[in-house]
């Protein structure tokens, strides 16, 4: 039997926590790394170790997972004077499964390939709940032999996973479902919004969503946040205006608009100018409530006038 490589773990927030964690209890030596050492207790409890700089977290690693922000911290991580594609040992593979930039993800490949390192972009999705459970969608971009290679780490943090082709592809469908996401959850609001005026039991009007063709991933995902009052605080509206952003750089650099992705952009974007690049991203649905004067909890909504307001 074949020695499992050895892992390093950079970024591990809300998504690559459960992501370390998974690949830990599944017998994989994982070395981690985060700005904010904390945030890795939980995995040095369940056996990883815990490096205190990139080239302490990867100098012996065969394969570095990152799980970032966004592309300034994957430039300053990957590219930066003592970053991982300094320190990576010759013939190691890079996988980072955050949401970056396609220009990004071309140059990141490049120089890889100068310093001997194999690298493939696979950003995630289904949130939180489906990374603790080992059930994310994964997006690969790269060489597919050096994905096939490494279908085994993918396959225990991930239930589906997609080979999208050239480097910048999987950027490119990941952003795409975003969109999706995004235009979805906006609009979820408006729905909601019209049964409640209407004087729809809003339990009545979830289900109708639900087993019609209005249903998606996001109503089932999303309703339920708007309804708790706490508007899905997993992600954040800084993450859902930069992923925006990049969806409309890729349409604009393929040399057109999107009409949606635009007026998405620009709503979430008065999102965060109200309630702060930390506010949760169904916030885009607080607008909404705010506007009308009615919270969207069951059983008919509630005015936002009332003092029993959460």
């Amino acid at each position: 039997m074949s020695r499992l490589p050895s892992l390093a773990f950079i970024g591990v927030g809300n998504m690559g926590n459960p992501m370390a964690a998974n690949l830990v209890r599944a017998g994989y030596d994982v070395t981690v790394l985060d700005v904010v050492p904390d945030k890795a207790a939980n995995l040095v409890a369940l056996g990883a170790k815990q490096a205190t700089s990139i080239a302490d977290a990867v100098a012996h690693a065969d394969v570095v997972m990152a799980s970032l922000p966004g592309p300034p911290q994957v430039r300053q991580v990957m590219l930066g004077e003592a970053g991982v594609l300094a320190c990576a040992k010759t013939g190691a593979t890079v996988i980072d499964t955050s949401t970056s930039a396609v220009d990004l993800v071309e140059e990141l490949v490049q120089v890889a390939h100068h310093k001997g390192v194999q690298f493939l972009e696979a950003p995630v999705t289904n949130a939180v709940d489906m990374a603790a459970l080992g059930r994310l969608s994964i997006f690969v971009g790269g060489d597919k032999a050096c994905y096939e290679q490494h279908l085994p780490v993918f396959q225990v943090i991930g239930e589906k996973i997609f080979h999208c082709g050239k480097p910048g592809n999987a950027a490119t469908v990941k952003l795409l479902t975003n969109l999706l996401w995004f235009v979805g959850a906006a609009t979820i609001g408006e729905a909601l919004m019209l049964g409640a005026k209407a004087g729809v039991p809003l339990a009545v009007v979830q289900e109708a969503i639900t087993s019609s063709a209005g249903d998606s991933w996001v109503a089932r995902h999303d309703i339920p946040s708007v309804f708790a009052g706490h508007y899905d605080p997993s992600f954040s509206l800084a993450l859902c205006c930069k992923d925006l952003a990049l969806v409309n750089q890729i349409a604009q650099s393929q040399g057109y608009a999107l009409t949606m992705g635009a007026h998405a952009q620009a709503l979430f974007e008065e999102a965060r100018a109200r309630y702060g690049n930390d506010a949760a991203e169904l916030h885009v649905v607080k607008l909404l409530e705010e506007r009308v004067g009615m919270l969207l909890r069951p059983p008919h909504g509630q005015p936002i006038s009332d003092p029993a307001k959460t």
